[in-house]
C-alpha cells in the first residue's frame, strides 16, 4: 500500500507537471466514457430492465395472426379471448386490454383523460395491487355489472387532492357514473406508453356492443405462464386452440392463429436494432478516445525513456515501472470517468428529449446503479486498456542506448512509432464507419422527408373528437352533431375548408373490413381480404389536397337516403379490379354488411409509416356510416392554434360531452413519422464528430512528434539541398498514408457491418457507393488538414540548429 501510494503521488504530480497532456486525455475520456454512459442508461431501461411486474419473465404477449401475418397489430375479438382463457391450460392468467380516451366531466366541464379497458384479471396477472381500495372483481367482467374504475395516483392527487374518501365515490366518465373502487400506486402506467394513464374500466362497460361480436378484433391479450411450462409448450397449445377455433366457427376464424412473445421482447422489438446501433457507435468514439490517450502516453514514454532506464538500472523491476504507468493511466481513466460521469447526468434529460415518443419505458431512463457499476467497470478497462500498451513497451528500456548523452533515439521509441501509427490507422478506420453509418441514416432521413406521403399538409390542423356512445346511441345522431360541428367550423374566421374523418393518415390507427367485390368466385368471409377503411365527410379530399384520379368525390347527397357509394385508391383498384375500370362496379363490405357502388379513384395516402407502401384502402360516406369518433380537419389561412381553440369552444357549444383534443398539426404528423430516423442521424453526426476530431488529433500528435523527432534529419535534408516543398511533401506522405491505411480499412469494415442496418435504411443501399466516396474524400481532407499544420512547421526548420547538438 505505501507503495502504490507513493506511484499514486508521483503520477499525480506528473499530470499536473503537463497541463495541456493532461487536459486532452481526460477531455476525450470524458467524452467517451460519458456518451457511454447516457447511451448505456438508455440501453438499460429499455433493452435490459425487467418489467416492474411479478415475475415478468411468465409474462407473455399474444397475438392473432392471418394467413402467419400478423392482423391488426394481433388485435383479438372479445369471444376469441374468453375462448382462449377458458381452453387453455399453461396459463395462470389471461387478460385483455385496449388503450383509449375517455370524457372526465366535472360541472360543466369536459376533460379528456388517457386510460384503458381492461379485463377485470389484468391486476392479478401483474402482480399489482392498488394502493388504496381493491382492484376489479371477478364478477365485475360480465355484462350488465356495475360500472367501476379504478384512477392512477396523479388523477387522485389532481381531481381529490389525495382525500381518502375518494374510493367510494363516483366519477362521470363518458357520460356513464362509474364508482372509484381504488387508487393506483405512483408510477403505474399500464399499457405500456410513455404518456400518462390516467383510469382502468373493465371492458364490458366501454364496449358492450363488441362483447359478442367475434370479428370486432380490438383487444390486446397477455398472458402469465404456469411455473415451469416453457413458451414453446404454450405455443403448441395455443396453436391447436386456433385449429379447434377454425373448425368451430369456419365462417370468422379460418386462416387465424396465435403466436406468443416474450412482453419484454414484444416492447423492444422495434427499437432493439436502433438502440444496439448507437450502443455499436458510442463504443467505436470510446476506442477511438483510448486509441487517442494511448498515443498520447506512448509519446510520453518514449520521451521518458532515460528516466525508466535509470530505474532499471538502480533495480526497478519490469513488473515495477509497468505498475508505475498503470497507476498514472488509472488516475486519468477514473478524473476521465469522473467528469465524464457528469456529462452523462447532464446529458441524458435532453437525451430522452430528443428521442422519439415511441420508445418504450423512456420515463425510467436514469443513472441507476446498473449504470453507474458498468460507467465504473469501463473506466477501469478504459485505463487498462490505453494504458497497458505503454507500459509495457516503456518497461524493457535499452540501458546502453538511453542513457548515452545525446541519444537521439532508440529501438524502443521506433517500436513505440510504429504502434502509434497502428492506432491512428485504427482510429481513422472506426471515424470512417461512423461516418458512413451517419451518411447512409442522413441518406434516409432526407429520402423520407421527400417521399409524397399522398396529401398537402401544409396550413392543415387536426382536432380529435368523440361521443359517449351511451348518450348518444344511435348512429344518426352521431351524423347529426359531426355535420353540425362541421359546418360551424367552416363559419370560423380564418378557415379556407373543413372536413372530419375516422382516422387521420400517418396516424396507424385506420381500421380495416373485409371487402368482397360484386360477381367475384364467392369466398369464405374469413378468405376475403381487410382493405383499410374511413369514413368522411363531404371536402375532405379537397381539405386534405388528397388527388382525386378518376370519378367524382362524395357531395351532401351522398346521405342515409341515397344508394351506398364508396370510393377506392389506386392500390385497392390494382389489387381488385386488374387491368379494369372499377368506377360503376359494386362491393360488399362487412361494416353494416353494406353493398355499395364505386364512384371514384384517389391516390395513394400513406396511412401507417411513410416507409411503407399504402396499402389497398376505400373511403365511405360518413352518413351512410356513422362512428362515434371522428377527426376534424381543417384548412386554414391564419394560426392554426387559434383555430383549434375556436373548433373546441364549438365542440362546447354543441355537447359539452363532446371532447374535443389537443391541435395536431398535419406537419406534426410527418414530423412523428421521421423521428426515429431523426433521432439517429442526430446521435450519429454527434458521434462521428467527435470521431473526426479524435482521430484528427490522433494524426496531428503523430505526426507533430514526428517532427520533432525527425528535426536532426530535415536539418541535414534542408542543408544539402532540400527545399521546404521537398520536406513539406515527406511530412505530409507520412500523415497520407496513415490515413490511406486507416480508409482502407474502414472502407473493408463498413462494407461488411453496414449490412447490420440495411433494415434501418429507405432508399440507399447499405453498400451505397455516393456515401463511401463521399465520407473518404471527406476524411482524407480532415487528416490532409490535420497533417499540414506540423509539416509546414517543420519547412520551417534551421538547418543550423538543428545540426548544432552535433
Amino acid at each position: 500500500m505505501d507503495t502504490f501510494l507513493q506511484d499514486f503521488r508521483y503520477a499525480l504530480r506528473m499530470l499536473l507537471k503537463r497541463p495541456v497532456f493532461t487536459a486532452v486525455a481526460v477531455l476525450a475520456l470524458a467524452l467517451g466514457i460519458g456518451a457511454t454512459s447516457a447511451i448505456f442508461s438508455v440501453v438499460n431501461a429499455v433493452l435490459l430492465r425487467s418489467l416492474p411486474y411479478r415475475e415478468p419473465s411468465r409474462l407473455v404477449f399474444m397475438a392473432e395472426t392471418f394467413r402467419g401475418r400478423t392482423d391488426q397489430s394481433g388485435s383479438v375479438s372479445y369471444p376469441n379471448f374468453m375462448d382462449w382463457r377458458d381452453r387453455s391450460e399453461s396459463f395462470e392468467h389471461l387478460a385483455a386490454f385496449t388503450s383509449g380516451e375517455f370524457i372526465l366531466r366535472k360541472g360543466d366541464n369536459s376533460e379528456r383523460l388517457h386510460g384503458a379497458s381492461v379485463s377485470t384479471d389484468l391486476f392479478p396477472l401483474l402482480g399489482v395491487s392498488p394502493e388504496r381500495g381493491r382492484a376489479f372483481l371477478p364478477d365485475e367482467d360480465k355484462p350488465g355489472s356495475s360500472h367501476v374504475v379504478l384512477i392512477s395516483h396523479a388523477l387522485w392527487q389532481q381531481r381529490f387532492g389525495e382525500d381518502p374518501d375518494a374510493v367510494g365515490s363516483t366519477l362521470s366518465i363518458d357520460a356513464k357514473s362509474f364508482t372509484i373502487v381504488g387508487v393506483m400506486s405512483p408510477g403505474f402506467r399500464f399499457p405500456f406508453e410513455n404518456e400518462r394513464a390516467d383510469l382502468w374500466v373493465p371492458v364490458v362497460n366501454v364496449f358492450p356492443q363488441f362483447i359478442n361480436e367475434r370479428e370486432a378484433h380490438f383487444l390486446s391479450v397477455v398472458g402469465r405462464l404456469k411455473q415451469g411450462v416453457p413458451l414453446e409448450t404454450a405455443q403448441s397449445e395455443m396453436t391447436a386452440i386456433a385449429g379447434g377455433l377454425a373448425e368451430t366457427y369456419p365462417d370468422s376464424q379460418t386462416g387465424y392463429g396465435i403466436e406468443l412473445t416474450s412482453l419484454h421482447e414484444y416492447l423492444v422489438a422495434d427499437i432493439r436494432s436502433t438502440l444496439l446501433l448507437l450502443l455499436a457507435a458510442v463504443t467505436f468514439v470510446l476506442l477511438i478516445a483510448c486509441s487517442n490517450v494511448a498515443n498520447l502516453l506512448l509519446a510520453k514514454a518514449t520521451a521518458r525513456q532515460k528516466e525508466f532506464a535509470l530505474r532499471a538500472a538502480l533495480g526497478a523491476s519490469r513488473w515495477r515501472i509497468v505498475r508505475q504507468l498503470l497507476t498514472e493511466s488509472l488516475l486519468l481513466a477514473l478524473i476521465g470517468g469522473g467528469l465524464g460521469l457528469l456529462l452523462a447526468l447532464w446529458g441524458i434529460e435532453p437525451l430522452v428529449r430528443l428521442a422519439p415518443e415511441d420508445i418504450p419505458r423512456l420515463n425510467e431512463v436514469a443513472l441507476d446503479g446498473r449504470v453507474l457499476a458498468v460507467t465504473a467497470l469501463v473506466t477501469i478497462l478504459t485505463g487498462l486498456i490505453f494504458g497497458l500498451v505503454p507500459a509495457v513497451r516503456a518497461s524493457k528500456p535499452d540501458l546502453n542506448e538511453a542513457i548515452k548523452e545525446g541519444s537521439r533515439g532508440t529501438s524502443a521509441g521506433a517500436r513505440h512509432a510504429r504502434t502509434r501509427s497502428a492506432l491512428v490507422v485504427i482510429e481513422v478506420a472506426m471515424a470512417l464507419m461512423l461516418l458512413v453509418w451517419s451518411g447512409l441514416m442522413i441518406k434516409t432521413l432526407w429520402g423520407l422527408q421527400h417521399v409524397d406521403p399522398g396529401f398537402k399538409p401544409e396550413n392543415v390542423v387536426t382536432i380529435q373528437t368523440f361521443l359517449p356512445d351511451s348518450k348518444y346511441e344511435e348512429p344518426a345522431k352521431w351524423s347529426s352533431l359531426y355535420k353540425e360541428l362541421v359546418e360551424r367550423t367552416r363559419e370560423i374566421p380564418g378557415v379556407q375548408s373543413a372536413a372530419s374523418v375516422t382516422s387521420l393518415p400517418l396516424s396507424g390507427d385506420n381500421l380495416k373490413v373485409s371487402f368482397e367485390v360484386e360477381g367475384a368466385a364467392p369466398v369464405t368471409r374469413a378468405e376475403r381480404s381487410s382493405p383499410a377503411y374511413w369514413a368522411i365527410s363531404p371536402d375532405y379530399f379537397a381539405t386534405m389536397g388528397i388527388r382525386l384520379l378518376k370519378g367524382r368525390a362524395f357531395t351532401e347527397r351522398d346521405n342515409a337516403k341515397s344508394p351506398p357509394v364508396l370510393i377506392v385508391n389506386e392500390s385497392a383498384a390494382r389489387e381488385y379490379f386488374p387491368g379494369g375500370d372499377p368506377i360503376g362496379k359494386r362491393a360488399s363490405i362487412g361494416y353494416n354488411n353494406l353493398t355499395c357502388e364505386i364512384v371514384g379513384i384517389v391516390a395513394d395516402v400513406k396511412d401507417e409509416s411513410l416507409e411503407k407502401e399504402a396499402g389497398p384502402g376505400m373511403y365511405l360516406a360518413y352518413e351512410q356510416t356513422p362512428w362515434w369518433f371522428m377527426s376534424v380537419v381543417v384548412r386554414t389561412t391564419s394560426d392554426p392554434a387559434n383555430v383549434a381553440t375556436a373548433v373546441r369552444r364549438e365542440a362546447a357549444a354543441l355537447d359539452r360531452d363532446l371532447a374535443a383534443g389537443d391541435a395536431k398539426t398535419m406537419q406534426e404528423y410527418l414530423s412523428v413519422a421521421v423521428a426515429g430516423p431523426r433521432f439517429i442521424v442526430l446521435l450519429l453526426e454527434i458521434f462521428g464528430g467527435v470521431a473526426v476530431v479524435l482521430a484528427a488529433l490522433g494524426i496531428y500528435g503523430v505526426i507533430s512528434y514526428s517532427v520533432t523527432q525527425r528535426t536532426h534529419e530535415i536539418g541535414i535534408r534542408m542543408a544539402l539541398g532540400a527545399t521546404g516543398g521537398d520536406v513539406l511533401r515527406l511530412v505530409l506522405g507520412q500523415g497520407m498514408r496513415l490515413t490511406v491505411m486507416g480508409v482502407l480499412l474502414g472502407l473493408g469494415a463498413s462494407v461488411v457491418l453496414t449490412r447490420l442496418i440495411a433494415g434501418m435504411l429507405y432508399g440507399v443501399r447499405p453498400t451505397d457507393l455516393g456515401t463511401l466516396a463521399a465520407v473518404s474524400v471527406g476524411l482524407t481532407g480532415v487528416a490532409l488538414a490535420a497533417s499540414f499544420i506540423p509539416a509546414r512547421r517543420a519547412t520551417k526548420v534551421d538547418p543550423m540548429v538543428a545540426l548544432r547538438c552535433e
